[in-house]
């Protein structure tokens, strides 16, 4: 069988001159949850769109489920499920209507339609509201709509881009839960977020983009043995002295990042080495080995700080 995406040398330049992807590979195998990560900019949106068929590539292709996307993107549309970050729903009618129709644009009829939406707003929470009209719903809801859209016709793939933004606690536990069993079923998801604690709650597949390139992929526990590490992060009110930047510190703003495999002696030892400048630390800081650890180790940067401008 081949895979859900098989993605090869995919680059995309902006007519600005930005070149969002640059030889991107990938592939992604069917029941596996896979991960995009890294900040605005990386080029994550504009590989779904790519996928999705929004968008063109420059150079390279994408295969569907065997099916070349840029030769027969109707053909791979029947495969795909797609959730983009900013909610498509049509405001005017029901829950009910929006499903209907979404279901039947994908070519489901009759009794298949009414259990697919039967089984996706089971899922979501959505049982309750399938009369409310979409402009009535909150935030919340709307996004488990725009979620359950994207699902109703149990495609192979399923792209979902920030599929939390903006979402409460109940919402995105629903949508980490659906998401675990849609993989479960044999569908392939991808899923793009800013939210490292999600990727480890589902356990993904992860690969990690920086400036349009992939810098490391594998699973949170391999990504986090290879590349994570421990480290002391000390913050101060104005500059960050000189004392406290040894050899592989990290400063951003006014703060320092210090690797280390023994945080507390490190501490123990840098402390007095602050003379006078102990005075201006406002806050310490042990960081273990997780997914941010990872970014920072293979970007050289902090995975939350970024501030680049978004690529759409």
């Amino acid at each position: 069988m081949p895979p859900a995406i098989s993605i090869a040398g995919l680059t995309k330049t902006y007519a600005s001159g930005l070149q969002a992807l640059k030889a991107v590979d990938l592939e992604i195998r069917k029941g596996e949850i896979f991960a995009l990560l890294g900040p605005n900019g990386a080029g994550k949106t504009t590989l779904v769109s790519i996928v999705a068929g929004l968008r063109r590539a420059d150079a390279g292709h994408v295969r569907v489920c065997g099916i070349d996307a840029a030769r027969d993107p109707d053909g791979v549309r029947r495969h795909l499920g797609l959730a983009p970050q900013e909610t498509g729903v049509y405001l005017p009618v029901s829950v009910r209507d929006n499903l209907r129709l979404f279901a039947a644009l994908a070519g489901l009829r009759g009794r298949t339609r009414r259990d697919r939406i039967d089984e996706v707003t089971t899922a979501l929470g959505l049982g309750e509201l399938l009369d409310r009209r979409a402009a009535d719903l909150s935030g919340g809801e709307r996004r488990r709509l725009h979620t359950a859209i994207a699902l109703v016709h149990r495609p192979a793939l399923v792209l979902l881009d920030e599929p939390t933004v903006g979402a409460d606690v109940r919402t995105r536990a629903e949508i980490l839960d659906l998401v675990r069993s849609v993989a479960a079923d044999g569908s392939a998801v991808v899923y793009s977020t800013h939210y490292l604690h999600e990727v480890e709650q589902l356990d993904a597949h992860v690969a990690v983009m920086d400036r349009g390139r992939v810098v490391a992929r594998g699973g949170v526990a391999e990504l986090v043995r290879t590349h994570g590490s421990s480290a002391l992060e000390l913050t101060f009110d104005g500059h960050v002295p000189t004392a406290a930047c040894g050899a592989g510190a990290i400063v951003e703003g006014d703060a320092v990042r210090i690797p280390t495999d023994d945080p507390a002696r490190t501490a123990g030892r840098l402390l007095p080495q602050l003379g006078a400048d102990s005075g201006s630390l406002r806050a310490i800081e042990v960081i273990r080995p997780d997914l941010e650890s990872v970014f920072l180790a293979v970007t050289g940067r902090r995975y939350d700080t970024e501030t680049e401008a978004a690529v759409r």
